[in-house]
C-alpha cells in the first residue's frame, strides 16, 4: 500500500490582508466622517420581496446615516403613508423602520402593498427599494372524492398531488399512513410538480395509503391530501368474479403483461420551452413509462453540458444547471430508453436576464470648483432602461442646477458649488426586474485626515504579502506618500504597491521589511501623516509530519507532529480526525508533538490531521490511519444443486477489514462418523464465493468457511446445514498392505483401515486373502471385521506368498484389489560363508573376499555379511594383550570388503557370518593372517643431561610402537647463534640396542637443536626434538661467583640502600615540580615512549628516567631490565652472558645436570644453518648458577 501523505498550509495573515484591502477601497470610495456635513445614504432595508408570517408583527427596516442626522418618511403603494394616524403602525426612534401591530388584533392582509422609505436632510434625500409587502399563506386541500385506481401489473400510472397554491409555493413528498416516506427508484419517483410516476406497476404497489403532503415553511404547516388507493392486477390471479365486475376498459383488454417500449409522461409532445433568469437554477425533467424501466440520457445538441454546473438528480430523471448564463440558452435533448426502443422530448431552454449592474454610482466628494462623474451602467435580457433621479425626485422635474449635466447613464458636474450636494437615484428596470442605487454628490473643502490609528502594529509572516493601511479623507482628494522610518526617503519601484485607498503593499515581506512606515498625506489644505509598526515573523513549519500508518487491531499507533516556529509566537495544536474533533476518548493521548491511539479499533480508521495555529499563520498535515485485521467470518452459506457425490457451497464474505481475503478454506465435519471434529476440504481463491464439492456416500456433511487475509484466518462461519449423503459399495481398498512373519511358521497381513468417511456405507469388513507364492494353490480367504491386522499360522519359514484385501460393507464389496507380495516369518541363516581368503595390501590395510551363502539357507532376506577382526599379537612383541574385536558389516550381497586401520607387523583373525532379519548365521572358520613392517612411531622420550663445556649426555627410550624390527637410531644436530640463526646440521647413526650417547667436542656456552628418529627396515619414523646449552668457562663462572660474593656484603648493601634513598629524594621533588606545572627534560621523551617502563639512567647528565603518568604505581615487570628484544649487548669485557632468549623452559636440578623438556609435537627437519630458535634469558641463565 502506497502511503497518503496531504499537507495545505494557509496564511491568516494574508487573508486578513485582504479583508484590510478590501475595507479600505470600501472607506476611501464611500465613507465620509461622520462629523462632516452629508447626505443620507441607507444602510439597512427589507427585500424587495418581503412574505411576512401573518401571525407575527410586521417589521419593515430602513436604516439610513447623514449629517445632519435624516428623517423619515414612507410610501405606500405610491402616496404617503401617515403612520400617525393608523395606531397598529409606529417608527422606531432616530430610525425608518416601521412596526405594523399584528399580534394585538391587526390583519397582515391589511397592510398588503409596496413601501418605500424617504431619509432626507438639509444636504438631499435617499430612497429606499420598493418592498412589496405579502403575507404568506397556506390554504387547506378543497375536497375532492378520489377513486381506487386499479392497474393492470405493467402499465404506467400518475398519482396528482395537484396541491393548494400558496405563498411561498409548498415542499411536496409522498408518504403512507405511517408517516414513512414512500420508497423511490427508477421506476418510481416524484415529478417536479408533485406527482408521483410509475413507469411501470408491480403487484407490490398495491396498497389504499398513498398520501401527498405539502409543507409551507413560513407557516410551519403540513396540509394533507386524500390517501389514493392503488390496486395492480396480474392477469393470471384474476378470477372469474373479478372479470364479471370490471368492464372491459377497467382491464385494458384482460392481455398478458408484456414489454412496452418507452413513452414519456411529461413532459408531453416531443418539444417544450423553458424561459429561465439568468443566475437562478435551471431545471429540466423527462419522466418515461415502459417495461422494462426505461434509463434516461440528457444531451445539449449542438454543445456540452457545462462541466462543474451541471447536476443530475432524481435517477437522472431531472437535469440540474446552477447559476445559469445567456450562455446555457440552447435545445437540451432527454432520452428514455429500454430494450425495446426510445423516445426523446426537446426542450428550448431560453435564459433571460432581470438587470445586473456592470458600474453602479459610487459616492462623489468633491471640493468647490471641482469636476465629477456618476456613470450608471447595467445589463439585462432584455436591455434595460436608465432613468435618474435627484433627492427622490424624477431628475427631469427636479430642481435645476448649473453644474449638473445628464448624459443618458451619465451625469457630469462641473466647478460644483456647496449648493450642489444631493442624492442621485440611478434606477435600471425590464420586464424581469430592477436595480436601485443612491449616490450622492457631497461637496466640501476640508484638510486631510487619517483615519487609521497611529502607531499600529502589524505582523506578517515572512514570504507574505504586508498590507499596511493610511485610510484617509480629505477633499480634495489628498496625495499620499509612504516612508520607511524616521528620516528615511519615498518608498518608491516595484518592490511595493501603493493602492488608492492609501493602503501599502509589500508583496514578499521579508526579516529586513521589519520597522516604522511612515504615511503622509497633504492637499492643498493641509498637510498630516501617521506612523504604523510592522514586524516580520518567521514561518510556522512542520518539520515532521506525520506518517501513513497501518496497524493491527488493538494495537498501538502514534503520529508524530513536530514543529518549528517563530519564538515570539504561541502556537497551539490540535488534532482533526477526518476534519473534526478527535473522539473523546481516553484511549486518545495527545502529546506535546505526537498522537497516540491506544487499542485501536475500527471505528479509528480515518485521517488524522495536525492543525498548528498561530495568530499569524496555520499550517496542517494529514496522513491516513488505515486499521487492518483478520476478516471477519463468512455468512449466509447455502448447499445448492445436491447430488449423490457433489454439492455447490456459496457464502457471503464478511468485512475484509482493509486487508484484502487471499483465500478461503472449506472444513467439513462427519457428524456420522466423527461428530466435533472439522477436516479440510479444500480452498479457493480470495475472489471466489462458490466452490463445486466432491462428497463421499454415506457421509453426513456440514461446511463451514474460514477467510483468509495477510494478517491471519478468520473465525470459522457458522457451520452450513447437515447434508447426508447415500450409502454405496466402498470406492477403495485398504492401503499399504503387507505381508511380514513374525515368526519362522507365520504370515502377518497388515494394512490401513479405511476412515470412517472411505466406508461409504455401514458394516465395514475386509475380505483378507492369501495364497503362496509360484504354487498352484487356491485364494484362502476370510472376512474379518474392522481390524488392521490378521495372521496365518503354520506357515513354511520363509515363502512368498500373495496377499490382498479387500473393502466390503452392508451394500457391496469395492473394486477388486491389487496384489502384494510378502513372506512368512524368517529364520536364522544355517550356513556360514566358504572360500574366506585375505590379500594383505599394505602394513594397515587388507582386503577380505568369501563366497555368497546359498539363497535358500539363508533362510529370510539376505541384509549382508559381517566380517569379525582382531588383533593375536604384535610380532614385534610377542607378548599377548586383551583381545578386542571388530565388525565390519557390507550391506547386500557383497562377498569382498576392506579393513582398514590395522597395526603394521601384527598377526590378526578374522570370521565372516551372514545377516537376515532374524540375525546372523554361524561364523566361518577362523583365518589367520599378518601385516608387514612399517615405520616406527617417535621415541618414547629424549632426555639431555650432564652438560659441561664441550659435552652433553643424551637418553631416550625406544619407541612405543615399533611398528618392526628396529634398525637404528637417527640423530641430527646444529648449533644456534646469538641471532638465533642455525648452523650446520650434523647426522650420526646409532645402533638400535643403544639408549643413550655422550656428544664430545662441543662449543661451550652454546645452545644446540637436537632432531631424533627411530628406523625400521622400511623407513624412518618421526622424529622428536629437544634443545640444550652447554655450561660457561671457569673464568666467568669465578666472575659469577664473584658478584655473588660482593653481593652479599654489608657495606655493599649500604651502597645500595643510599642509591635509592637518594632516588626517592629526587622522584619527590620530580613530582613536585610536576604539580606546579614545572617541566624538566625527561618529560618530552617520556611522551615519545609507548612502553609504560621505567627508563634507564642517562650516562651523560646523570638526570634519571621516571614512570608514565599512568604507571605511577606499577611493579616492575618480570625481564624489565633486558632491552626489548631479550638481548644483552657486550660491552665491559668480553667475558660476558652469551644472550640467550626464553623461549625454552629449562633450567639445572641442584646437582647441576640440565633438565631438557620433552616436545610432543612432530617437527620437520629443517635445512642445515637456516632455522631459528629463541635463546634463554640470560638473567634465568644466570640465576642458573647462582
Amino acid at each position: 500500500m502506497q502511503p497518503k501523505i496531504m499537507m495545505k498550509k494557509k496564511s491568516i495573515s494574508a487573508s486578513k490582508a485582504s479583508l484590510v484591502l478590501f475595507l479600505c477601497q470600501m472607506i476611501s470610495a464611500l465613507d465620509v466622517p461622520l462629523d462632516l456635513s452629508q447626505p443620507p445614504t441607507i444602510t439597512q432595508q427589507s427585500p424587495k420581496d418581503y412574505i411576512v408570517d401573518p401571525r407575527e408583527n410586521i417589521v419593515i427596516q430602513c436604516e439610513a446615516k447623514g449629517k445632519p442626522p435624516p428623517s423619515f418618511s414612507w410610501t405606500r403603494n405610491g402616496t404617503h403613508f401617515d403612520i400617525d394616524k393608523d395606531t397598529q403602525v409606529t417608527m422606531k426612534p432616530n430610525s425608518g423602520t416601521l412596526v405594523i401591530n399584528i399580534m394585538n388584533g391587526g390583519k397582515a392582509e391589511a397592510y398588503e402593498g409596496v413601501y418605500q422609505c424617504t431619509a432626507r436632510n438639509e444636504r438631499g434625500a435617499a430612497i429606499s427599494n420598493n418592498i412589496v409587502i405579502r403575507p404568506s399563506r397556506s390554504p387547506l386541500w378543497t375536497k375532492e372524492k378520489l377513486e381506487p385506481n386499479q392497474v393492470r401489473e405493467g402499465d404506467s400510472l400518475v398519482l396528482h398531488c395537484r396541491p393548494p397554491v400558496g405563498l411561498p409555493p409548498p415542499i411536496i413528498f409522498w408518504m403512507d399512513n405511517a408517516f414513512q416516506r414512500l420508497p423511490q427508484s427508477e421506476r418510481v419517483s416524484q415529478g417536479l410538480n408533485g406527482d408521483l410516476y410509475f413507469s411501470n406497476v408491480q403487484p407490490e404497489d398495491t396498497r389504499e395509503d398513498y398520501i401527498c403532503y405539502a409543507r409551507f415553511n413560513h407557516t410551519q404547516t403540513i396540509q394533507q391530501k386524500q390517501p389514493i388507493s392503488v390496486k395492480v392486477f396480474s392477469m393470471d390471479s384474476l378470477n372469474d368474479t373479478i372479470a364479471a365486475n370490471l368492464s372491459e376498459t377497467d382491464i385494458y383488454g384482460a392481455k398478458p403483461v408484456m414489454e412496452r417500449q418507452p413513452v414519456l409522461l411529461t413532459p408531453t409532445g416531443s418539444t417544450s420551452t423553458k424561459v429561465e433568469l439568468r443566475g437562478n437554477v435551471l431545471l429540466l425533467e423527462c419522466i418515461a413509462a415502459g417495461l422494462p424501466t426505461p434509463v434516461i440520457r440528457w444531451i445539449k445538441e449542438g454543445g456540452e453540458l457545462p462541466a462543474n454546473r451541471t447536476f443530475f438528480e432524481n435517477f437522472k430523471k431531472t437535469l440540474k444547471i446552477i447559476d445559469v448564463s445567456e450562455a446555457d440558452s440552447g435545445n437540451y435533448k432527454c432520452i428514455a430508453r429500454n430494450i425495446l426502443g426510445s423516445a426523446h422530448h426537446v426542450i428550448s431552454v431560453t435564459v433571460k436576464a432581470a438587470p445586473y449592474w456592470i458600474t453602479a454610482p459610487r459616492n462623489l466628494v468633491l471640493s468647490p470648483g471641482e469636476d465629477g462623474t456618476l456613470i450608471c451602467r447595467a445589463n439585462g435580457n432584455p436591455k434595460p432602461n436608465i432613468s435618474w433621479l435627484a433627492n427622490g425626485v424624477p431628475i427631469a422635474i427636479a430642481p435645476e442646477d448649473p453644474s449638473r449635466k445628464v448624459d443618458g447613464d451619465t451625469i457630469i458636474f462641473s466647478h460644483v458649488q456647496e449648493r450642489s450636494s444631493a442624492v442621485y437615484q440611478c434606477n435600471a428596470s425590464n420586464e424581469y426586474g430592477y436595480l436601485l442605487a443612491n449616490a450622492f454628490v457631497n461637496v466640501l473643502a476640508e484638510p486631510p485626515r487619517i483615519l487609521t490609528p497611529p502607531n499600529k502594529l502589524y505582523q506578517v509572516i515572512a514570504d507574505s504579502p504586508a498590507l499596511l493601511d493610511c485610510a484617509y479623507f480629505g477633499s480634495p482628494k489628498p496625495e499620499i506618500e509612504w516612508f520607511k522610518g524616521v528620516k528615511g526617503s519615498i518608498l518608491r519601484g516595484n518592490e511595493y504597491i501603493f493602492h488608492d485607498n492609501g493602503t501599502l503593499e509589500i508583496p514578499v515581506a521579508q526579516k529586513d521589511s521589519t520597522g516604522t512606515y511612515t504615511c503622509v498625506a497633504r492637499n492643498e489644505l493641509g498637510k498630516i501623516q501617521n506612523e504604523v509598526q510592522l514586524e516580520v515573523k518567521d514561518p510556522t513549519m512542520i518539520i515532521k509530519q506525520p506518517e501513513y500508518k497501518v496497524i493491527q487491531r488493538y494495537g498501538q499507533v502514534s503520529f508524530e507532529c513536530i514543529i518549528k516556529h517563530d519564538s515570539t509566537l504561541l502556537p497551539t495544536v490540535i488534532w482533526l480526525k477526518d476534519n473534526d474533533e478527535l473522539p473523546d476518548d481516553e484511549r486518545f493521548l495527545v502529546g506535546k508533538d505526537n498522537l497516540t491511539i491506544m487499542n485501536v479499533t475500527d471505528k479509528d480508521d480515518g485521517t488524522y490531521t495536525c492543525i498548528v495555529n498561530t495568530t499569524l499563520d496555520s499550517v496542517s498535515a494529514s496522513a491516513v490511519l488505515t486499521v487492518v485485521a483478520r476478516p471477519n467470518p463468512p455468512f449466509d452459506l447455502e448447499l445448492t444443486g445436491q447430488l449423490e457425490r457433489s454439492v455447490e457451497l456459496s457464502w457471503i464474505p464478511g468485512d475484509e477489514n482493509n486487508s484484502p481475503i487471499t483465500n478461503f478454506v472449506i472444513e467439513y465435519e462427519d457428524g456420522l462418523h466423527e461428530p466435533g471434529v472439522w477436516h479440510y476440504q479444500t480452498e479457493v481463491p480470495g475472489t471466489q464465493t462458490t466452490v463445486q464439492l466432491k462428497l463421499s456416500p454415506y457421509v453426513s456433511y456440514s461446511f463451514r468457511v474460514i477467510a483468509v487475509n495477510e494478517i491471519g484466518r478468520s473465525q470459522p462461519s457458522e457451520p452450513s446445514e447437515q447434508y447426508l449423503t447415500k450409502s454405496a459399495n466402498p470406492d477403495e481398498n485398504p492401503s499399504n498392505v503387507q505381508g511380514i512373519g513374525s515368526e519362522p511358521d507365520n504370515l502377518v497381513i497388515t494394512w490401513e483401515s479405511l476412515k470412517g468417511f472411505q466406508s461409504n456405507g455401514p458394516g465395514l469388513q475386509y475380505k483378507v486373502s492369501w495364497r503362496q507364492k509360484d504354487v498352484d494353490d487356491e485364494w484362502t480367504s476370510v472376512i474379518v471385521a474392522n481390524v488392521s491386522k490378521y495372521i496365518v499360522s503354520g506357515t513354511p519359514t520363509f515363502v512368498p506368498y500373495e496377499i490382498k484385501v479387500q473393502a466390503l460393507n452392508d451394500l457391496g464389496y469395492a473394486p477388486e484389489p491389487s496384489e502384494v507380495i510378502g513372506h512368512s516369518g524368517e529364520d536364522l541363516p544355517m550356513v556360514a560363508p566358504g572360500n574366506v581368503q585375505v590379500h594383505v595390501i599394505n602394513s594397515t590395510l587388507a582386503k577380505v573376499h568369501w563366497d555368497p551363502v546359498p539363497l535358500k539357507t539363508v533362510r529370510g532376506h539376505l541384509q549382508g555379511y559381517k566380517v569379525y577382526y582382531w588383533k593375536v599379537q604384535s610380532l614385534s612383541r610377542r607378548s599377548r594383550r586383551h583381545v578386542e574385536k571388530k565388525i565390519l558389516t557390507f550391506r547386500g550381497n557383497k562377498t569382498f570388503g576392506m579393513l582398514p586401520g590395522l597395526e603394521p607387523y601384527s598377526s590378526y583373525k578374522l570370521n565372516v557370518r551372514v545377516v537376515n532379519g532374524k540375525g546372523e548365521g554361524p561364523a566361518s572358520p577362523d583365518k589367520v593372517f599378518k601385516t608387514p613392517e612399517g615405520v616406527p612411531s617417535s621415541p618414547s622420550f629424549l632426555k639431555i643431561t650432564n652438560p659441561t663445556l664441550d659435552s652433553l649426555t643424551l637418553e631416550w627410550g625406544s619407541p612405543t610402537r615399533p611398528n618392526g624390527v628396529l634398525t637404528s637410531y637417527i640423530l641430527k644436530f646444529q648449533p644456534i647463534n646469538n641471532t638465533h640463526e642455525l648452523g650446520p646440521l650434523v647426522e650420526i647413526r646409532i645402533p638400535a640396542n643403544e639408549s643413550s650417547l655422550i656428544l664430545k667436542n662441543l662449543n661451550y656456552s652454546t645452545r644446540y637443536k637436537f632432531y631424533f628418529n627411530a628406523q625400521t627396515s622400511v623407513g624412518s619414523g618421526s622424529q622428536i626434538t629437544e634443545e640444550a646449552v652447554t655450561v660457561m668457562d671457569e673464568g666467568k663462572m669465578a666472575m659469577a661467583s664473584r658478584q655473588v660474593d660482593i653481593a652479599t656484603q654489608g657495606w655493599f648493601i649500604g651502597l645500595m640502600c643510599a642509591v635509592a634513598l637518594l632516588i626517592l629524594i629526587l622522584l619527590i621533588v620530580c613530582f613536585i615540580r610536576r604539580n606546579k606545572g614545572g617541566k624538566y627534560p625527561v618529560k618530552e621523551k617520556e611522551d615519545a615512549h609507548a612502553d609504560p617502563e621505567i627508563q634507564p639512567m642517562k650516562e651523560d647528565d646523570g638526570t634519571f628516567g621516571e614512570y608514565s603518568d599512568a604507571e605511577d604505581h606499577k611493579p616492575l615487570k618480570k625481564g624489565s631490565r633486558t632491552p626489548s628484544d631479550r638481548t644483552v649487548k657486550k660491552e665491559d669485557s668480553d667475558d660476558s652472558l652469551v644472550d640467550y632468549g626464553e623461549g625454552v623452559n629449562g633450567q639445572f636440578n641442584e646437582d647441576g645436570s640440565f633438565i631438557g623438556q620433552y616436545s610432543g609435537k612432530k617437527e620437520k627437519e629443517p635445512a642445515e644453518g637456516n632455522e631459528s630458535s629463541e635463546a634463554p634469558s640470560p638473567v634465568n641463565a644466570m640465576n642458573s648458577f647462582v
